[in-house]
């Protein structure tokens, strides 16, 4: 069943068709890691009435866009167009989701590509050092997992996986957003609607699940050892599902702290001390509980200083509030942000959709509920989920070691 709705405003000489589904890499099944994300891959690669070749080709010689995205919530198909050729474009939607082809030969293409894929994210030590971190924070969840899988899972599914994944596929919910209002002509109602009505989804509250496993210093500690001259730290916690309360503040601390070069983080380890090549936050938008991670990479010989500066920064955020002049800056920047986003139909498009899948609603209110916020509400998120953080580090073996013992002494 799939949802649609109209986006009036914005009109360019261009149309884009944008269909979320609700299950992505969560609905991978043990051993069985990636499934989805060959699945989602497969279904441009022919459909009723195209093959392989046919089906690119229609597409390139229309000047259109089509791509496909499997997230850890969902998956996103993204079609756009001019608008003299959208109408013949738009039924492709149709049949790339109720009638792919999902060849046996084209399977094994994308399996392969899969798997290319995967050795090269693992020469990336950042890769590395988030895939470790991310497994200790999340143990069995779905989000402990990389959405294109594992290499030794690839090579397990079958074809006939897919073609039983695919059935899976077909009952989960989709919801369709376009620019165009092709998408309200009964003659292109390519996809079923609950009841034929175009029913909101409601924008209710979930009670975060505070599922964070007993740590300690030991198991909340996770190092990757490798001759190298910089060492890469990760550190942070899950929290809360994006639909939450708690969700806002703490992405008004992700601006105060890495937004721009007003931020704590490039004034403390750029400007003042001239430590970090990379740093930054990680807190993206997530069904379940998002994960809240600082990353940053420096030199060996500044190390032990960074790390001492980073443990400092973590006790002051869960001691401290933030001043009320910071608290509007972080805002401002962050509606900065978010304006900036709202200059292309797409990237407008493609975070309403996102809002919908994430039950947040059409029209999530983001501004209001921005002012609303204090430092009050952002020490108490702050407290709730980040008092016991989990580290993933990466580098030279006894500078790991010696990082983990003032992990011990501190955390």
């Amino acid at each position: 069943m799939i949802q649609k709705y109209f986006h009036t405003q914005n009109r360019r000489n261009f149309s884009i068709a944008m269909v979320w589904i609700n299950g992505g890499s969560n609905k991978d099944v043990v051993n069985k890691k990636g499934i989805n994300q060959i699945l989602c891959s497969l279904l441009v690669r022919g459909c009723k009435g195209f093959e392989n070749l046919a089906f690119s080709e229609y597409v390139d010689t229309h000047g259109a866009e089509l791509n496909l995205e499997t997230l850890e919530d969902g998956m996103l198909i993204s079609l756009k167009s001019l608008d003299e050729h959208f109408k013949k474009l738009f039924p492709l939607l149709d049949l790339i989701i109720n009638k792919p082809s999902l060849l046996y030969t084209q399977f094994q293409k994308v399996k392969k590509s899969t798997i290319n894929t995967l050795i090269k994210d693992r020469e990336n030590p950042f890769n590395i050092t988030f895939e470790k971190w991310r497994k200790i924070v999340y143990l069995k969840h779905s989000y402990a997992y990389n959405s294109f899988g594992y290499e030794r899972d690839i090579l397990k599914i079958t074809h006939n996986d897919i073609l039983s994944e695919y059935e899976n596929f077909k009952n989960r919910n989709k919801y369709l957003i376009s620019n165009n209002s092709i998408i309200k002509n009964k003659s292109f109602e390519i996809f079923n609607q609950n009841d034929g009505k175009n029913k909101l989804i409601s924008n209710h509250r979930l009670k975060s699940k505070n599922n964070h496993q007993d740590r300690n210093s030991l198991n909340s500690y996770v190092s990757t050892h490798k001759k190298s001259n910089q060492i890469i730290i990760m550190i942070g916690n899950q929290t809360c599902p994006s639909v939450s309360n708690e969700y806002l503040p703490l992405k008004i601390l992700e601006s105060h702290l890495s937004y721009g070069m007003s931020s704590v983080l490039f004034k403390l380890f750029r400007e003042k001390n001239g430590l970090s090549y990379e740093v930054g936050v990680f807190n993206p938008f997530r069904k379940e509980n998002s994960p809240f991670m600082i990353y940053l990479s420096v030199s060996n010989k500044n190390a032990l200083l960074a790390f001492e500066i980073l443990s400092k920064l973590w006790k002051k955020l869960l001691s401290s509030p933030i001043n009320d002049k910071e608290i509007y800056l972080a805002k401002l920047k962050l509606r900065s942000a978010y304006l900036t986003s709202n200059q292309t139909l797409d990237e407008i498009l493609q975070r309403k959709i996102k809002y919908i899948g994430y039950d947040l609603g059409l029209d999530y209110d983001y501004f209001t509920k921005l002012r609303e916020i204090n430092s009050e509400d952002i020490l108490k998120a702050t407290k709730k989920y980040l008092t016991k953080p989990f580290l993933s580090i990466y580098g030279d073996e006894k500078l790991c070691n010696k990082v983990k013992k003032i992990w011990i002494e501190n955390f």
